[in-house]
């Protein structure tokens, strides 16, 4: 995957909270920049680097991909449902909200430990929700 993040057409922040013992901070970069051979996150607070091994990059770079899929098939996705049964009956949600509105999280494993990496990604036109 060689995108720069401006091909993207949208931004796809990820975060994770600091591994620093007392810090609070949230280590936050566009998903798009992963690409990059030198990337490195920092935690703003604590200033504490982060680098990521082959394998960690290569899960961040297939959820790019996974991104940038998704926004190729917007035109498809924007006459998608999702349909919940319940008791009254059938309630469809668009695809489109579901992807902007719901908490898009994924749990790597790092060292010795399992991270929440959250992901927020924008939408990719003002009008995806008229």
């Amino acid at each position: 995957m060689t995108k720069p993040a401006s091909q993207l057409g949208a931004k796809a922040q990820i975060d994770f909270n600091c591994f620093t013992p007392d810090c609070d901070g949230v280590v936050k970069f566009n998903l798009a920049d992963i690409v990059s051979r030198d990337f490195q996150a920092v935690c703003p607070k604590c200033h504490h680097p982060y680098s990521f091994d082959a394998g960690l990059k290569d899960k961040l770079e297939r959820m790019l991909e996974l991104m940038v899929a998704i926004r190729k098939a917007e035109d498809i996705l924007g006459d998608s449902n999702v349909s919940v049964n319940v008791a009254g009956g059938e309630v469809r949600i668009p695809y489109a909200l579901l992807l902007t509105r719901l908490n898009t999280l994924i749990t790597l494993e790092v060292g010795d430990r399992k991270v929440d990496f959250h992901l927020w990604v924008e939408p990719a036109s003002p009008d995806t929700f008229r």
